[in-house]
């Protein structure tokens, strides 16, 4: 398994689908480009791929492509002129990704890493779960974003998840981000109780990375397939997504 942690590289993770890690994925990577950085996104939600869905995006190459050996990984990029970053999109239902050769899989993962010297962060938008392909993937970001909500099975994954990284001892950092959260309040309670499990069970507290409100104007955006930037640059969640990037540190 690829280990190298290149500290530009950032994996989103969630353990559980379903608590926006592909919306916050695609706005944290337009936030940072809109500050002036050389960011690329790489949709490793393997056979359930939908950044290029979420942006109104079509692109001309996707990993599929990558994996049957017709393009390498750097032609598979597609510039999103609205976002200013760069996408490699997945392949929404290809079950051959999902299920992709370990050989191939590494050879993707080289390809990135070697890819990863030319910007300045290199988000990976991982697949939920903590089936090998993203557990590969996310071992080679020096941070990992791991996103919750207040749903309990979404603490308990999310716990799950950092549980396995831990264990695996990649050398990457694990942070929280509490999405859609009712109040900053409240999402400090689901944090709490994401790390006090951590502290409990893994003797390890990870640092809550931000929190970000629940905000009708982030379903209004992914329905009009545009970034919330674009759309609502004056939202409450955009301005906590901003915070976040503020202060990653080190990592970016």
């Amino acid at each position: 398994m690829t280990t190298i942690n290149k500290p530009n590289i950032i994996a989103i993770a969630s353990g559980k689908g379903g608590v926006g890690k592909t919306w916050l994925s695609a706005t944290l990577c337009h936030v940072l480009a809109s500050s002036g950085k050389r960011v690329l996104l790489f949709d490793g939600d393997l056979g359930l791929a939908n950044v290029d869905v979420q942006l109104g995006l079509s692109a001309k190459h996707d990993l599929q492509h990558v994996v049957d050996g017709k393009i390498s990984l750097k032609s598979a990029i597609t510039k999103y002129a609205a976002g200013g970053f760069d996408i490699i999109a997945g392949r929404s239902g290809a079950g051959g990704l999902a299920s992709i050769p370990a050989a191939a899989l590494q050879n993707i993962c080289q390809d990135l890493l070697a890819m990863a010297d030319q910007y300045d962060h290199v988000i990976i938008d991982l697949g939920a779960g903590v089936d090998r392909v993203v557990r590969q993937l996310a071992a080679m970001a020096a941070l990992t974003l791991v996103i919750t909500n207040d749903e309990p099975t979404s603490i308990t994954d999310a716990y799950a998840f950092i549980k396995l990284g831990h264990q695996a001892a990649t050398g990457t950092e694990f942070r929280i981000i509490v999405n859609s959260a009712q109040t900053r309040e409240e999402g400090q309670k689901t944090a709490d109780a994401l790390q006090q499990a951590c502290t409990k069970f893994l003797n390890f507290k990870p640092e809550l990375a931000g929190i970000v409100r629940r905000d009708t104007k982030v379903r209004d955006a992914i329905r009009a397939q545009m970034p919330l930037l674009t759309r609502s640059p004056t939202s409450e969640a955009l301005a906590d997504v901003e915070n976040i990037a503020k202060h990653l540190g080190g990592k970016t």
